[in-house]
């Protein structure tokens, strides 16, 4: 009895998601929160930044690509240099979750710290409510909060600056928001089939064209078949 447990025990260990590991390298930024580095795509654990497809209200009540424009910044603060990834473990698309520094600069931390990501994680609180208060990044005008975004619905609360305009539900919750990509470079869609199996289309399919991007709130817009595919998309057949 004894040996058949250290056998499971050995058996979890090896088949066990849990993994700590460390990448190092210049990384290639799919969105806010993923990376890919060292030929592994690296979640940023404990923040939560825009999708690329999530739009937002400027400070004048205007809508902009707030999910673009957070991995852009995030490609502009790398600017090129190594990074550092220690992870402990594996999510659900088996990105390896884990910190990444620059430098030795936390770059979980400063996503939160600098506007383009919330806190998912007690320790960077501190750090939201400095950016909160400063207005910076997303907190320039008014967002749903990305856990909220793909799931939107009229019962969403819209967060941000402290003048939220009286129309940000209904311009963030339209259907025109998805008739059109958040970037002329974002023309990927995605779609859910009825199974759940999500599913991306690329320009030029059969299929492409017969999407109706504003049918469904599930669907949405991808940026490269990497980014995609890092989250648990398939490339459509035809």
């Amino acid at each position: 009895m004894k040996n058949r447990g250290i056998m499971f025990a050995l058996l979890a260990l090896v088949t066990s998601p849990v993994c700590a590991a460390t990448f190092s390298g210049a990384p290639r930024i799919l969105d806010g929160n993923t990376i890919e580095i060292d030929k592994t795509n690296v979640r940023l654990s404990g923040i939560e930044a825009p999708e690329t497809d999530q739009i937002c209200l400027d400070a004048k009540g205007r809508k902009w690509a707030c999910g673009v424009a957070a991995r852009d910044e995030l490609i502009k603060h790398s600017n090129g240099r190594t990074w550092d990834c220690h992870t402990q473990r594996v999510d659900e698309y088996r990105r390896a979750l884990g910190n990444c520094f620059i430098e030795g600069e936390n770059v979980n931390v400063w996503m939160v710290r600098s506007g383009w990501a919330l806190s998912a994680a007690p320790s960077h609180a501190v750090y939201e409510l400095a950016a909160s208060t400063a207005h910076t990044g997303l907190w320039s005008g008014a967002f749903i909060a990305p856990w909220d975004w793909p799931r939107r619905n009229k019962g969403t609360i819209i967060v941000g600056a402290w003048s939220v305009p009286i129309d940000a539900q209904e311009v963030l919750l339209g259907s025109v928001l998805l008739s059109e990509p958040p970037s002329p470079e974002c023309l990927i869609k995605g779609t859910v089939e009825r199974s759940g199996e999500r599913i991306y289309h690329l320009p030029g399919q059969a299929s492409y064209e017969l999407i109706d991007m504003t049918k469904k709130r599930s669907e949405r817009w991808f940026c490269s078949e990497a980014e995609a595919e890092a989250t648990g998309w398939r490339k459509a057949v035809r």
